[in-house]
């Protein structure tokens, strides 16, 4: 993903995701199903300069559920806390406009890997119709990698969400980002294609039910709408840098464990 010379995103990083989550083309479809999609980037000929691993995303057609109130659901981290089981900790770290943040989320991985965190830069835009939320991992001295997680790296990850009606919408979760540690990348990109649509169908069904939650929950507090809501503190993103998938990150016994359990299947 390239950036624009300021760490936070412009117009064409928005854009550029967009035309990703629309785009076929270099994109193989792996599963179509019930209204679920779930496509994988064509590596590049051009030899293997980037990252081994797979750019993922996954589409889905709502029919049930806003796009405005997907969109709220996916901005609401007092939410995500009643719907998502693999969380370990979630929180808004401070402002850098009024349309990003920085956030730290941390999350449970199965036996015997470690559990993985991640500090990102997150900004969000409307175009058009259409409601775009960008992220990726970013480095801060206040808040280095912890000795008991392993900090993984979001290359790029987003939503895009566009409307089809009053009630239904376009759903589209794109990802590219490495857990790091041992874990050998054949296996990161076999789990990601089958992670990617629990994802969604959590998100959907939370969808579902954020309307009746939110009437008791703070019903007007909505700061990725209205920024004068924001009660964070407001940071420098100068004090930030892009934390890329080859930086050093902490790896795990267990992890290594894991690797040499699969080794066979890479």
């Amino acid at each position: 993903m390239a950036l624009p010379s300021s760490i936070l995103p412009n117009d064409s990083v928005f854009e550029d995701f967009r035309k990703q989550c629309l785009s076929t083309e270099n994109w193989h479809k792996k599963y179509d199903s019930n209204g679920m999609q779930v496509w994988v980037e064509v590596p590049s000929k051009k030899g293997n300069h980037g990252s081994q691993v797979h750019k993922i995303k996954c589409r889905m057609a709502i029919r049930d559920v806003s796009a405005d109130t997907m969109y709220d659901v996916i901005h609401d981290g007092e939410y995500r806390k009643q719907w998502d089981p693999n969380m370990l900790e979630s929180s808004d770290i401070a402002r850098l406009s009024d349309n990003a943040d920085l956030g730290y989320y941390s999350w449970k991985c199965p036996n015997p890997i470690k559990n993985r965190d991640v500090v990102t830069l997150r900004s969000w835009k409307q175009m058009d119709e259409d409601y775009i939320i960008v992220n990726f991992s970013v480095k801060h001295s206040k808040y280095p990698p912890e000795t008991n997680l392993v900090r993984a790296v979001s290359i790029l990850t987003g939503y895009f969400i566009r409307p089809t009606g009053t009630d239904s919408c376009i759903f589209i979760y794109l990802s590219q980002a490495d857990p790091k540690g041992s874990i050998p990348k054949v296996v990161v990109n076999t789990a990601s294609q089958i992670l990617a649509p629990r994802v969604l169908r959590s998100v959907h069904s939370a969808g579902k039910n954020y309307l009746k939650w939110k009437e008791l929950n703070s019903p007007h507090l909505k700061p990725w709408l209205y920024p004068e809501q924001n009660t964070l503190p407001m940071m420098d993103p100068t004090e930030l840098s892009v934390h890329t998938a080859d930086s050093l990150d902490n790896t795990d016994d267990n992890d290594k464990d894991y690797a040499n359990d699969n080794e066979d299947s890479s």
